[in-house]
């Protein structure tokens, strides 16, 4: 089938295209501005379109030849008139699709409460759910509740808050109940959702075998990090407004996201009706519950295989995987020092220095303060700096170097250490090297760091300011010692 996705930049929609590709279906995406999509991997493979769903003639440029049409777009975050911008995207697409003789439109909106008064974001989801299946055009209007995987919006802030605070002061919703749903599944439905009866035109409710309060899922997600499950005190006083605030400071998500979404928190999320399974079978295996989503989401491995990431992958990756479109706050929070020296050496007697750091040969910055550290490490139970290396000149993938285990080694380029000394989290230190056009050679180093909590994120600032003097300095004299050794002998 030829299908038309719009969104494609977005959440959803940036891991269902790979997915209709792998299926065997055309795919065009709208989308505003196309260079976001330059980065993404299946970005080749489809056609693209320049528009904007508020104007009416660049939707209707994308209609021809079209069956089915995906609406994954809202207007979250976009200011005050959001609703109103919603409605007329959503008025267009269902004229233009009807003119195109479209056969099937698929909308992802979000579960809610079937009484009572909903927030903004949830009553714009409910027009415009309306309006696509007031189009003439068969509608299946998917509604979902909070999406598990790495980018998803509502994950990401479950995931911030829980990292970050190791008491959770919250509002009274945090007693409410969810249906959290894998962002996999979620997919399993909407490309399901494309060859259903041309005489279905109706809303269908979506979620995960898991029905939990939200102070349930925070510390569902905690078990899965390997951190404490956090008390969580629920305070009245909170109003969406303060607990937005409140979210915007202890995370990265940003204050129009947090407003919205904390605001639809306050109803319970269930699914009221299971209707969809008459139509589309659940995934084999059955539907994916939530701690192994959060599993998935953080790239833990499941019955001995990683999951495959989109950096590896010409067209689709685990749907759980971060995307290049991302937003910056999406994922695993993460810290890095970055070093880069040029050396007089040739790029093989600066890897000689690189291959042979560690053991006696030490790591060739302030070796006072790399002892220090290994006492330290030591004293609270973990390997220290005895352990040295197997071999003094060369490294195999596993080896022991000090408080480091070698890896990845790719001979004469790179070298990737993984730290086993006691951290409130997990850390890698990389070594690249790589012959300068300009003569001589190019050495980059790379700290890398994952904290575990807000145990790791105050390590990290305090470790800062001798990290930019130690790892400055290493990189400095492992740049400077290559070139010494590469003189002639006098």
């Amino acid at each position: 089938m030829r299908i038309l996705v719009t969104g494609a930049t977005g959440y959803i929609g940036g891991r269902l295209v790979p997915r209709l590709l792998d299926e065997g279906h055309m795919v065009r995406v709208l989308v505003r501005n196309p260079e976001g999509l330059r980065d993404v991997p299946w970005a080749p493979s489809v056609e693209i379109v320049r528009g904007d769903l508020t104007d009416a003639a660049s939707v209707g440029s994308a209609m021809p030849g079209v069956e089915v049409v995906y609406y994954l777009v809202h207007s979250m975050g976009s200011g005050r008139d959001f609703e109103a911008s919603e409605e007329l995207s959503a008025q267009n697409v269902a004229e233009a699709a009807c003119v195109a003789g479209v056969k099937r439109i698929v909308y992802l909106g979000g579960l809610h409460p079937t009484e009572g008064t909903l927030s903004p974001h949830l009553r714009s989801r409910v027009a415009v759910g309306k309006i696509l299946m007031a189009s003439g055009v068969s509608t299946a209007a998917l509604q979902a509740g909070t999406v598990i995987g790495a980018g998803s919006a509502s994950f990401e802030m479950i995931r911030h808050l829980t990292e970050v605070l190791p008491y959770m002061p919250a509002p009274k919703w945090v007693r409410n109940f969810i249906q959290p749903i894998a962002v996999r599944d979620v997919l399993h439905y909407l490309i399901g959702a494309a060859t259903l009866p041309a005489d279905v035109n109706r809303t269908f409710d979506i979620g995960g075998p898991d029905v939990l309060r939200y102070g349930q899922m925070m510390n569902g997600y905690a078990v899965e990090a390997g951190l404490a499950q956090r008390p969580i005190a629920s305070l009245p006083v909170l109003t969406p407004w303060l607990a937005s605030q409140w979210v915007n400071l202890v995370t990265p998500i940003p204050r129009a996201l947090a407003v919205p979404i904390i605001a639809s928190l306050q109803y319970d999320c269930v699914v009221h009706e299971s209707d969809i399974d008459t139509y589309i079978p659940k995934p084999d295996g059955g539907l994916t519950g939530y701690r192994a989503s959060v599993r998935l989401a953080l790239g833990k491995m499941r019955d001995g295989q990683v999951e495959t990431s989109w950096r590896n992958s010409s067209i689709a990756g685990a749907p759980s995987d971060p995307l290049p479109s991302d937003p910056g706050w999406a994922g695993h929070t993460v810290f890095t020092d970055l070093r880069e020296h040029h050396s007089e050496a040739p790029v093989g007697d600066l890897w000689s220095v690189v291959e042979g750091i560690g053991g006696n040969n030490g790591w060739y910055s302030f070796p006072v303060a790399w002892a220090a550290r290994g006492w330290l490490d030591k004293v609270v139970g973990g390997v220290g700096l005895r352990r040295g290396r197997r071999d003094a000149i060369r490294l195999q993938k596993g080896d022991a170097i000090d408080f480091w285990r070698v890896e990845d080694i790719d001979r004469g380029h790179f070298l990737r250490l993984r730290a086993e000394m006691k951290l409130p989290g997990r850390a890698w230190l990389e070594l690249h090297t790589e012959a300068d056009p300009a003569g001589g050679s190019i050495y980059r180093q790379r700290a890398v760091f994952f904290p575990a909590g807000l145990a790791g994120r105050i390590y990290w600032a305090a470790v800062l300011p001798f990290h930019g003097i130690i790892f400055s300095e290493m990189a400095r004299r492992i740049a400077a010692t290559a070139t010494v050794r590469s003189q002639p002998a006098s």
